[in-house]
């Protein structure tokens, strides 16, 4: 934290031609941080390509972000604390352009007799010294001294993209999923259903006991006209009616409600279920990150307890079929980082054995159409910055697609960290049954509860194209 004072000029001691200037330098962040709080996005600002071609030939700063220079000289410099701005008039004569050193200027012009009010003179100019803003700004100045730690600026993280909206675009194209969801007799459900209905990603059966649903619909004072209701006497047979229904093809998915999720697999897991596949059954959570530059799953923090060496192989292999389904990209196969606590290999650490070996049953076939590379460390497999000081040799550190975990206490901790830490959206999806199954929880924000929908849907149209087996 910074020690520094700062102190403003009562309206008494302001002299006409006292002044009081900043330096500052136009980078991509500015501009950024100036569109994200004031939603202009004008192409002139922020599109390369666009400004090729326009009357300045290059990319330039707002204007308004000039003015904001001469409002934090007036605010925190002089006057100072305790300024309030009356009036503001500019006339913008050349642009700002990234990397351009500008000097804003405000000088003492005229005092008010009878009132506290002060205009200034204001300008901005470059390092040529050319006359970039010019204007006035008149002030309701301060009349009792005020003597205070200068503010700590906000750190602010600049988030280029957003995957999240163009995602769900593109699952949007696989239909509408009809989707049971199972035992929803609590308000917050029905939210959820609501919201993935109003946009047109499912069309909800609700199976449980329907004076329960019917009263959480109530609750939740949303129009559930034409959605069905299944009546069933309890959450354990609710559950088993979903599994019938996704079994018979009546279903595409299966939506968890107010059950836990090991009541909701106990009617998936059973080979009577016909929901079982030659996989075994895992979790994975799809994360959209403001922090890391592409999309990130996590396998498996749900399901697997403790896996063993060949439940990590079908864990891997899952969230990898999952991958191909969800990003088809054209540039080779997904990076699967195999996680512990080290990048080296030790009989002290188990979980750095069980990652050269998935690596070794990667390199023979075992695990198809994904690259490997383990045991790596969380920062080993996401930050090329490690990598580099680490000396690590690898085409998937630093730049992982998928993360296996040890356990389900490392994944489980991994997640819930970047949601409520890193603001990560995170869609969780049971794999390895015929349908996917969409595990919510009430945490969950609106935007994490359509994610799980939209990666459900996609999911769920490749199986039935025969893309996942």
């Amino acid at each position: 934290m910074t020690t520094e004072m700062m102190e403003n000029v009562t309206f008494d001691h302001l002299e006409i031609g006292q002044f009081a200037e900043l330096k500052r330098i136009l980078t991509q962040k500015d501009i950024q941080l100036f569109s994200a709080a004031s939603g202009d996005a004008n192409p002139a600002h922020t599109d390369e390509h666009y400004t090729e071609a326009s009357l300045f030939r290059g990319v330039i700063g707002p204007g308004m972000w000039s003015g904001g220079l001469i409002s934090a000289l007036l605010g925190m410099d002089l006057p100072g604390p305790g300024t309030i701005y009356l009036e503001q008039d500019m006339h913008f004569k050349k642009p700002v352009r990234l990397g351009d050193e500008v000097t804003a200027r405000v000088t003492v012009k005229t005092k008010h007799k009878d009132k506290p009010i002060v205009v200034f003179s204001c300008v901005v100019l470059n390092e040529e010294d050319d006359i970039l803003v010019e204007g006035e700004a008149t002030v309701l100045a301060p009349t009792k001294k005020i003597k205070m730690l200068r503010p700590n600026i906000p750190w602010v993280n600049v988030v280029e993209k957003d995957h999240y909206k163009e995602t769900m675009e593109k699952f949007r194209s696989f239909g509408i999923l009809k989707v049971a969801v199972v035992h929803p007799v609590q308000a917050n459900v029905i939210d959820a259903v609501a919201e993935a209905v109003e946009e047109e990603l499912i069309d909800p059966i609700l199976i449980g006991p329907e004076s329960r649903i019917k009263e959480a619909i109530k609750e939740s004072n949303i129009n559930a006209e034409g959605w069905t209701i299944i009546d069933t006497p309890h959450s354990h047979a609710a559950a088993t009616m979903a599994a019938q229904m996704a079994a018979s093809g009546q279903v595409g998915a299966i939506m968890k409600g107010s059950l836990h999720t090991e009541e909701l697999l106990d009617a998936i897991v059973p080979s009577s279920a016909g929901l079982r596949t030659e996989k075994r059954i895992s979790h994975v959570y799809l994360m959209n990150i403001p922090t890391y530059h592409k999309q990130l799953m996590i396998t498996d923090a749900a399901i697997n307890i403790t896996p063993n060496l060949e439940q990590k192989a079908d864990i891997c292999q899952n969230a990898i079929d999952a991958w191909h389904v969800l990003f088809n990209h054209k540039n080779g196969d997904p990076k699967v980082a195999i996680l512990s606590a080290t990048e080296e290999v030790t009989s002290r650490m188990p979980s750095t054995i069980d990652a050269a070996a998935l690596c070794k049953m990667s390199d023979r076939g075992q695990i198809k159409n994904g690259r490997l590379d383990g045991p790596l460390a969380f920062d080993n497999a996401i930050s090329a910055q490690a990598v580099k000081d680490k000396h690590i040799i690898s085409d998937v550190a630093g730049d992982a697609d998928i993360l296996v975990v040890p356990d389900i206490e490392a994944g489980n901790a991994l997640a819930k960290q970047l949601i409520f830490l890193g603001n990560a959206d995170a869609a969780g999806i049971v794999l390895g049954a015929r349908v996917p199954i969409i595990l919510t929880s009430r945490a969950d924000s609106k935007r994490t509860r359509l994610f799980s929908c939209g990666v459900a849907m996609a999911l769920s149209c490749a199986r039935r194209e025969g893309q996942i087996k």
